[in-house]
């Protein structure tokens, strides 16, 4: 039962494989007809062969021998080019199918929700996007098509043979039996190697992406020995699941040669068998042998390759089932509907919010605040109290469980996600910068942004002396992550791409926890003016950069424990007066 199952399952999604080639079917198409072509050429030439040397050379037709000869070579031509063609149109589709796929599957990610990327590793979606892709590549230009082609290859022989001796052809066929069974054990022993090594890949690579990119944690706890120990055992395992296949193949394909060889001999001794009683016609018995001898080559070679073929067709197969599944995740922000955000005054509103990851551990317990038009609004309090998620619930990075959030009087769950993003613009701590030049992290590829808007910004900012102190100025390439810069200046220039985006909400992430005195004048100032005229939160340790806020929400636990102006706030000696002494004393302890 559960083998029918899975066959059913192996079905539709192939069916699914084949319909996503349906923009490329009049390739598919010529593909077909050459391989139909190429099908009926091919077991004409022993055929021809057979005559020619049993019969011709017997009866010294010298003439028909040379017509002969050049009828081959001209089918062995016109068979060489439907080849290349052949070849070029199945890669060909194979590469425009994977591409399409991957557009697909890249604006898919997008598109997830960032809770997606929370439970599942980097460099498993880069192989689902990378090598699985690949192996979908392959079901075109070494699956499909070049299986149809020995499937029909065969026919053809066989009935080329069945035509000339049926009863040489049944004494040829005795060891295709086992032919038949090894390659099913094959084919079964290779399927089961290919997973392996597929899954040993998604762990390399999601191992090398994580240790990569968090090299600097690697290097400060001087864990290099210690991770690449745990690289070895992991590339190990990657090793061996390639060996089982290697050994695979090692043993089927002189199994193959054997039963070939086998067959022919089989061939020889009773075709002398045959000449031994007598009565026989020597120029049908060469010509027999001649023809049979070829076919046994074009007979078992399809056969052996089938076997490879349909292993090929399954490690795609493997690698499509991987790329639809993520293609069929639905973790997507829920648009009810699709509502634009079109004269949004910056007004945000939340009432009564409970907010959790999982489900299961709250992290907002029932938050509820209003930021007016152009207000600037602060939420302080210690780690894990709720502040971030705030954020990202106001951005819909994340759902809430229950309550209300409004922007500009609507519910936040009819705001169509993109018409809502590009209203809000964030400054997070840590800055991501992609390995390009600044003027390109600044406009993040958009161009209706003008250099001379960037470098007008870059001036109201305060970061136009720093960027053109640069080599190359706006066009120098910060490299990957903005490795080359400061924590200061990758800063610096997320305020600044913060700015050129004009969005109607400001929000500030912990932007200034980890920079030096002087960069925090650069984006004291640089907050003073992006924070004109529009709705801003503020998130800071430093309780130094908010004391100018309108409002001061203090958080503990997931709730608002204490909120108004910085002054208000101290006078209730509450909460926020001990966390800004707490941190007004050790300021003072710094400076001596």
């Amino acid at each position: 039962m559960k083998k029918s199952k899975s066959r059913a399952w192996d079905i539709k999604l192939f069916k699914r494989v084949l319909a996503s080639s349906k923009p490329h079917k009049s390739l598919l198409i010529y593909g077909l007809i050459l391989t139909v072509l190429l099908a009926v050429l091919s077991p004409l030439r022993p055929y021809i062969v057979g005559k020619l040397v049993g019969e011709y050379v017997f009866n010294k037709d010298a003439s028909a021998l040379l017509n002969g000869t050049i009828l081959v070579l001209g089918i062995l031509l016109v068979e060489s080019v439907m080849l290349i063609a052949l070849s070029y149109i199945s890669s060909d589709l194979g590469q425009r199918v994977v591409k399409d796929l991957r557009d697909r599957l890249f604006e898919h990610i997008n598109r997830l929700r960032l809770r997606y990327f929370d439970q599942h590793p980097i460099g498993m979606l880069v192989t689902r996007s990378v090598s699985d892709m690949e192996t979908i590549a392959e079901i075109f230009s070494q699956g499909i098509l070049v299986i149809v082609g020995d499937l029909l290859k065969l026919s053809g022989v066989l009935f080329f043979m069945f035509y000339m001796n049926w009863e040489l052809t049944l004494v040829v066929l005795i060891p295709i039996p086992l032919l038949i069974f090894s390659s099913n054990i094959f084919k079964k022993a290779i399927k089961k190697s290919f997973q392996e090594v597929r899954k040993q890949v998604s762990l390399l690579n999601t191992f090398v992406q994580e240790h990569i990119s968090g090299m600097n944690i690697v290097q400060i706890f001087s864990r290099e020995d210690i991770e690449a120990e745990k690289f070895k055992k992991i590339n190990e395992k990657h090793k061996k699941a390639h060996i089982k296949g290697i050994m695979a193949y090692s043993v089927f394909f002189p199994v193959v040669e054997t039963l070939s060889a086998l067959s022919i001999a089989i061939l020889v001794l009773y075709s002398i068998r045959n000449i031994s009683y007598g009565n026989v016609d020597y120029v049908k018995v060469t010509t027999d042998m001649m023809a049979f001898i070829l076919y046994v080559h074009m007979l078992f070679r399809p056969i052996r390759m089938l076997a490879d073929r349909f292993n090929t067709l399954q490690m795609g197969m493997v690698g499509s089932a991987r790329v639809f599944a993520l293609l069929d995740n639905d973790e997507f922000i829920s648009q009810q509907d699709g509502l634009m955000l079109n004269n949004f005054n910056g007004e945000i509103e939340f009432k009564d919010v409970h907010f959790s990851y999982d489900e299961i551990n709250k992290v907002l317990k029932g938050v509820s605040f209003k930021v007016n038009p152009g207000q600037t609004i602060a939420v302080v309090g210690p780690t894990g109290a709720g502040k971030t998620s705030i954020i990202n619930l106001i951005s819909r990075f994340y759902e809430f469980q229950s309550g209300h959030i409004t922007l500009g009087g609507k519910d936040i769950r009819s705001i169509d996600v993109s018409s809502l993003r590009s209203r809000i613009a964030i400054v997070l701590q840590d800055v991501f910068l992609y390995n390009a030049s600044i003027q390109d992290n600044i406009t993040l590829g958009n161009k209706n942004i003008s250099t001379k808007k960037i470098i007008e910004s870059a001036k109201l900012v305060g970061v136009h002396d720093f960027i053109v102190s640069l080599e190359g100025g706006y066009d120098f390439i910060v490299k990957e992550r903005g490795g080359v810069l400061s924590t200061g200046q990758r800063q610096l220039i997320s305020f600044l791409r913060a700015f050129v985006y004009n969005p109607q909400v400001l929000i500030l992430d912990e932007a200034t926890s980890s920079i030096d005195s002087e960069s925090e004048e650069l984006i004291q100032n640089a907050t003073k003016e992006l924070t004109k005229n529009r709705t801003s939160i503020i998130i800071a340790h430093r309780l130094s950069t908010i004391k100018n806020a309108d409002i001061i929400l203090v958080m503990d636990d997931g709730l608002i424990v204490e909120s108004g102006t910085h002054k208000e706030l101290l006078k209730i000696d509450g909460k926020y007066s001990k966390l800004y002494h707490n941190q007004f004393l050790k300021q003072i302890d710094s400076d001596y």
